[in-house]
């Protein structure tokens, strides 16, 4: 008796773990060809530095000005937009995953810079987690790849909170390394924020809408200053430019 009490215990365990596994999988979409929203994540926030490093000052201050700026160009390309924060203020990984999935028919981008304490490795990393977020990730890695001097660390599949609970398209974004003295100047950089933002949001309206519609403004069309030159991000508020 108490064998087979075993065995029935073990089996409902089973089934249970088989529905939870299954569950989410029967609820994803693929919205990557007709998403209507986009849910713009800037990485880290209020008592969440993030990365913090010399060279390119506080992770949350970059991404927020960048995913602002994204936001803005998603507008212009009539685009509607959600922003899993705007300010300052610490958002938790559950809340954004609450955030994103609320959105019918959309898809997450979520906003950060990477850091080492190898100080010379460079370049920019796209993740995902489900294949419907793969063509989305690739071309959005393929369009940082034409800022000048870019190095490719490639699209990769990561178990990331964000990513993994997610109902739609998600990919996360490293916008280069803040631990690396030319990315972490860049990324003080008002003007290659703003390329940064013009690339991702190429990316994406070419994800929804095909090749060639997307049309940068002008402020974005200019090349990215050395290090040190031009608008920098103060370490404790954000720039408005």
């Amino acid at each position: 008796m108490r064998r087979l009490s075993f065995r029935i215990l073990v089996l409902g365990l089973v089934v249970l773990t088989a529905g939870c596994a299954t569950g989410p999988t029967a609820a994803r979409k693929n919205t990557s060809k007709t998403f209507k929203t986009v849910v713009v994540d800037a990485g880290h926030g209020g008592k969440d530095n993030g990365a913090y490093r010399r060279y390119g000052g506080a992770e949350k201050i970059a991404t927020l000005d960048v995913a602002r700026r994204l936001e803005r160009k998603l507008h212009e390309s009539q685009m509607k937009t959600v922003m899993t924060r705007s300010t300052d203020v610490f958002i938790s990984l559950d809340q954004r995953v609450a955030i994103e999935n609320a959105e019918k028919n959309s898809i997450f981008v979520s906003i950060h810079f990477n850091d080492s304490r190898r100080r010379g490795i460079h370049g920019f990393e796209t993740y995902y987690h489900f294949a419907n977020a793969a063509e989305l990730a690739n071309r959005i890695q393929a369009k940082l790849m034409a800022i000048p001097h870019s190095a490719n660390r490639g699209v990769h599949t990561a178990n990331f909170h964000v990513l993994r609970l997610a109902t739609y398209p998600a990919v996360l974004v490293e916008c280069g390394f803040l631990s690396n003295r030319r990315e972490g100047g860049e990324a003080r950089d008002a003007e290659y924020r703003e390329l940064l933002a013009d690339r991702i949001a190429e990316a994406i309206i070419e994800q929804r809408y095909g090749p060639g519609v997307y049309h940068a403004p002008a402020e974005a069309a200019v090349s990215p200053r050395p290090p040190g030159e031009g608008p920098s991000l103060a370490p404790a508020a954000l720039r408005h430019d």
